[in-house]
């Protein structure tokens, strides 16, 4: 009697999560969300296959996912086991045309396709992709001094959008093309960001290592305006490694994007919590 009992009010706490997400099922179907994944958000092979589920639940409910990652960790180890050096100007990398060609390999190849097999294997139908694929994403330099860096000048949505079409699950490595058909290294953020506002996203997420923006007494914030984001930026509120999270979510929201969410990536089901539940998760910003 005790196990069934336990097994109705596990099933009554599934039928209660059940319909407290159906609103939000039916408010993002057909809704475009780019998810930002950072290197070290990516985890242990049981935290990736964990997020390829929650990304096949999202395409299975009706919303088209994107997914930009990152890979610092995996071109850093890369570099060190090739021995190639690095040169730093400013406490940045140098991206010289060697170390350009270690990024590409390690981005379009190796990391791009352990998130392309894993979402395959949960069900869902990936496909990876760089920015160099059909020029979705064209760079200017971002600075001389640091080499085959770029700034996306634009972004061609056409091609994610055929395979929105088709059902599938664009992955795309932060990899763009120059005018003059230079490769450029892309920050990965920047990316995601310019990606997101080409395409008018419904939601930029932004998964990485803290749990969001958080205020004078360290309290994570829930929800942000731009104009608070640029306030706590300018009283130093908001400093360190959150300053190019909240700028890309405010450039992201100037070029199209609806809303950016800054939230924990090792949190399990962070994406689903986000998306499909009344508190959300990390911290919203909106323009």
């Amino acid at each position: 009697m005790k196990a069934r009992d336990d097994m109705t009010r596990d099933n009554a706490a599934i039928a209660r999560t059940l319909n407290e997400a159906l609103p939000y099922l039916r408010r993002y179907d057909d809704a475009v969300v780019v998810i930002k994944l950072g290197g070290h958000a990516m985890g242990s092979d049981e935290g990736m296959a964990s997020f390829a589920r929650d990304v096949v639940l999202m395409r299975t409910v009706g919303i088209n996912p994107v997914i930009v990652h990152g890979g610092g960790p995996q071109i850093n180890t890369m570099l060190d086991r090739l021995g190639v050096p690095s040169t730093f100007v400013r406490g940045k990398r140098v991206t010289d045309p060697e170390t350009m060609r270690v990024v590409e390999m390690v981005l379009a190849g190796e990391v791009n396709a352990r998130i392309v097999q894993a979402i395959n294997t949960a069900g869902g139908r990936a496909v990876g992709l760089t920015g160099k694929d059909s020029d979705m994403i064209v760079c200017t330099q971002d600075d001389p001094e640091l080499g085959l860096v770029g700034t996306p000048a634009t972004v061609d949505p056409r091609l994610l959008q055929a395979l929105f079409r088709d059902e599938m699950i664009p992955v795309i490595a932060p990899i763009g093309t120059g005018e003059d058909d230079e490769t450029f290294n892309i920050n990965g953020d920047t990316a995601a960001g310019a990606v997101a506002g080409a395409l008018g996203a419904d939601r930029l997420l932004l998964l990485t290592d803290v749990a969001g923006v958080k205020d004078a007494s360290g309290a994570v914030v829930t929800e942000l305006t731009a104009d608070q984001v640029r306030a706590m930026t300018a009283d130093g509120t908001i400093s360190g490694g959150m300053i190019p999270k909240t700028q890309t979510a405010l450039d992201a929201l100037r070029t199209g994007a609806r809303a950016v969410v800054i939230l924990d990536g090792r949190v399990p089901n962070a994406v689903l919590l986000e998306l499909f539940t009344p508190e959300g998760a990390g911290s919203i910003v909106r323009g």
